[in-house]
């Protein structure tokens, strides 16, 4: 590596860590400022930004905002509470799958901030130490970002990985993902069952709750969705939002079913003239939306004011400059980094989750890091099945613990045990996150090179 790729590297690293620390906006923003200088101060040749995945995301984030606008969310979020506090014993394993299954339903994890008061609030009453359930809870809703159909991360590897010689389809990566991550929040869970110490022997905790005022505010006033009257408008945007993703699904089954045309295998979606599936996506998703608006009356001022829009746009703005600025650096030092990676890599074709794991550290999207790393990963010669296996490590943002969710968790439990360390990285968050994605990313990899060799090619009719 000579001095200039050095230096070049650690602007870029430079502006990724400057950018994750302002938040928002800032990590697309300030990525630009790390553009200019490697293409004006060093000369050298622009990336290309990630246009495709662009249009995804805002197509589905269209979609989930509309569904929230009209209610939907809030039924889906009733939903959960009603199984929460009909089995609130079992609270630390079942509030990590409700906010799990809810960022595979709608795509983005910020659904949970309703529901994580609610767990706060459940396992406080019935004794439970908060932080048991609800660290986990907030990494379950970013672990599932990779599970989702509609989430940037699992349609950037999809497109990626096809522009690459490896024809993969959706139905393809949730087969690894799902199990995968499953059993990686449940092991987390059990890890945190017994986590910590319990309320009643907790000094700390006995101290604050002796005070009347302290006393109050945990015990006063519980949180609750169950009193907020749902309509037939509201349920309705749901069942449309969830017809669009089984219509999405449907559609990539067809990339995945080769059918035999005048002696060539195709693809049945091919052999039918259907489009590829980054379009596919942004037709449904943008139909869906339009279906909420004229007949679940959903208002598209609530949906551009709600969470889920807001945080998706901050996404598409991060993912534009991240990736723009990832590629320009890697594609200008290819042939450099194929020299220095390619016996490790060959080697050790796995250790790309390290890598993966590390840069989600940095940028704190998912999404970005597919879509800035995987092309280099493809380009490194490493198969496509190790790539999919290991895809569950691009969460490795909970490490530093300046996530929004993360932080509103901790905001959310008035009982102070959900916490940010004093030395920064012994915070709530670590155990969990770490036990879920590293088992999953080993449990995803078992699936695709041991288990199952060969299981992920084209089924034939």
């Amino acid at each position: 590596m000579t001095f200039a790729m050095i230096i070049q590297l650690l602007i870029v690293l430079a502006a990724l860590y400057v950018g994750s620390r302002y938040g928002s906006l800032a990590l697309g923003a300030i990525s630009g400022i790390g553009l200019a200088v490697l293409v004006f101060g060093f000369g050298l040749k622009p990336g290309t930004p990630p246009t495709d995945v662009i249009y995804i995301i805002v197509a589905a984030v269209t979609c989930a905002g509309m569904l929230q606008a009209s209610g939907g969310m809030d039924w889906m979020i009733q939903i959960a509470e009603k199984m929460l506090r009909k089995h609130p014993d079992s609270i630390t394993f079942l509030a990590p799958l409700c906010t799990f299954f809810l960022t595979v339903l709608v795509g983005t994890g910020h659904v949970v901030y309703t529901l994580m008061p609610i767990i706060c609030d459940i396992s406080l009453k019935k004794g439970i130490r908060p932080e048991r359930p609800c660290g986990v809870a907030s990494i379950a809703s970013q672990v599932g970002i990779t599970c989702s159909p509609i989430a940037a991360a699992v349609v950037s590897f999809v497109a990626i990985s096809n522009a690459n010689g490896y024809n993969v389809a959706i139905p393809q990566v949730l087969m690894v993902t799902l199990p995968a991550c499953i059993i990686g929040i449940l092991l987390a869970s059990t890890a945190s069952y017994r986590r910590g110490k319990d309320l009643d022997k907790d000094p700390l905790f006995l101290d604050r709750v002796a005070d009347p005022e302290v006393n109050k505010y945990m015990y006063g006033e519980s949180v609750t969705t169950l009193d907020k009257k749902i309509d037939g408008h509201a349920k309705a945007s749901v069942y449309v939002f969830l017809f669009s993703l089984l219509c999405i699904v449907g559609f990539a089954f067809c990339q995945m079913i080769h059918v035999d045309v005048d002696g060539a295998s195709v693809p049945l979606a091919k052999a039918m003239g259907i489009p590829k599936m980054n379009i596919i996506i942004q037709i449904i998703m943008l139909m869906a939306a339009a279906f909420i608006i004229i007949f679940c009356k959903a208002q598209p001022k609530k949906a551009v004011g709600g969470a889920v829009w807001q945080s998706g746009m901050v996404a598409v703005v991060a993912i534009y400059g991240i990736a723009w600025l990832a590629d320009t650096y890697f594609g200008n030092y290819l042939e450099e980094l194929k020299l220095m990676l390619t016996d490790l890599v060959s080697a050790y074709p796995w250790s790309i989750a390290f890598v993966f794991f590390l840069v989600s550290v940095l940028i704190n999207s998912q999404g970005a890091v597919v879509v800035a790393m995987l092309p280099l990963a493809y380009k490194l010669g490493i198969p496509g099945p190790v790539l999919l296996g290991v895809l569950p490590s691009v969460y490795g943002y909970f490490f530093i613990p300046n996530y929004p969710s993360d932080i509103a968790t901790v905001n959310f439990d008035r009982s102070g045990t959900t916490v940010i360390g004093k030395y920064l990285l012994n915070h709530s968050f670590m155990m969990p996150g770490l036990v879920s994605t590293f088992t999953a990313t080993i449990i995803g990899y078992l699936i695709t090179t041991v288990l199952f060799p060969g299981y992920f090619g084209s089924f034939t009719l």
